[in-house]
């Protein structure tokens, strides 16, 4: 068992964009998910099996790199939340568009994690992403402990941080846009999520009506009992051809548009917890400068120790969360082709 894996810089031996999650396991209240792909070498490929607990011991590594410049300025590729065997319309609601179609949307969201990952410039050279991809034996079980990055948004002696006036107007303006889209594109999804669920239930009503009117056929001879049996029978291939559209509309939307906005919708709140990491850090840069001004003689050396290195640390960060900004646009939602149909094709 691999419970602990060494933080030093690695080369992926897989392609990123071959990351694929082909497959899901049953048994009992544990799901597994194979994951397959291609060697760099060419020379063939890795199949992994993988349960939710190993894709949470690769993201508490991927957090668990303090000794890494910058790294509190990554927008972390956002882990789904744990899928449920048997979904409650609680975890219906935590995973929205991801709890629909079997566990196809689940596992489409787990793939983009993962080639997200691999493809990432920093966490990539994580070793813990190599073990996760290609080791046969599975990652170790351990519980994952708290730290920085387990939503520092939600703490509450740091709140009034979210507030606090930002020196970049780059970034002020990035905190502003981001408050507004994360609101927007959860109420989307939110709404866009009842749209597909809509067209689900009219697809089984479809169904059951024609059910109902094959019930409607009666035998024998009489000609009015076999005109009305020959329109029972019409119309219910009308309901079935309807029931059958309205399920690939579905199904459609899910996979393109209701994907795309449940990723965005997580990403920006990502984004949200490393501008609000990056806020924190101009905070304490901020508070060791008056240290310094308030600073005694005898103490003033240290407190410009402490200061150089809270300035070194908010330049790394702020370096590497500009960067994150701006490729964001073109990392998020690309893996989706976006579109939306609706009506119906009798």
């Amino acid at each position: 068992m691999m419970e602990e894996v060494k933080e030093t810089a690695s080369v992926l031996s897989v392609h990123d964009d071959s990351i694929k999650v082909t497959e899901v396991l049953k048994d009992g209240d544990t799901l597994t998910f194979i994951i397959v792909s291609q060697k760099l070498s060419g020379t063939g490929e890795y199949h992994v099996d993988r349960t939710y607990e190993d894709f949470e011991w690769l993201q508490q590594h991927l957090f668990s790199q303090g000794d890494v410049p910058g790294i509190q300025g990554v927008i972390f590729p956002p882990l789904p939340a744990k899928p449920q065997v048997n979904a409650s319309p609680r975890s219906i609601k935590q995973l929205g568009f991801l709890a629909l179609g079997e566990c196809q949307p689940y596992c489409k969201a787990l793939e983009t994690f993962l080639q997200q990952v691999a493809a990432h410039s920093i966490l990539s050279k994580n070793k813990a992403v190599e073990v996760f991809l290609t080791s046969s034996d599975p990652p170790g079980r351990q519980k994952v402990k708290k730290n920085i990055f387990n939503r520092l948004s939600q703490a509450v002696e740091e709140m009034r941080k979210e507030g606090h006036k930002d020196v970049d107007e780059f970034f002020q303006n990035e905190r502003d846009h981001n408050l507004v889209l994360t609101g927007c594109t959860k109420t989307a999804a939110e709404k866009f999520l009842d749209v597909v669920a809509t067209e689900q239930k009219i697809a089984v009503a479809c169904g059951h009506f024609s059910t109902a009117l094959h019930l409607c056929v009666e035998p024998g001879e009489d000609p009015d009992k076999q005109a009305f049996s020959r329109v029972c029978v019409k119309l219910s291939e009308v309901f079935e051809s309807i029931k059958k559209n309205m399920t690939s509309v579905a199904e459609n939307n899910v996979n393109t548009l209701g994907l795309g906005l449940d990723l965005e919708s997580r990403y920006q709140e990502a984004e949200r917890e490393m501008l609000f990491r990056r806020t924190c850090k101009l905070v304490e840069l901020e508070n060791a400068q008056r240290n310094v001004e308030k600073a005694k003689p005898v103490k003033k050396a240290a407190m410009e120790e402490v200061k150089k290195a809270a300035e070194t640390e908010f330049e790394h960060t702020s370096g590497v969360a500009k960067q994150e900004v701006k490729s964001t646009i073109n990392n998020c939602i690309p893996h989706f082709h976006v579109s939306f149909h609706s009506g119906l094709v009798c």
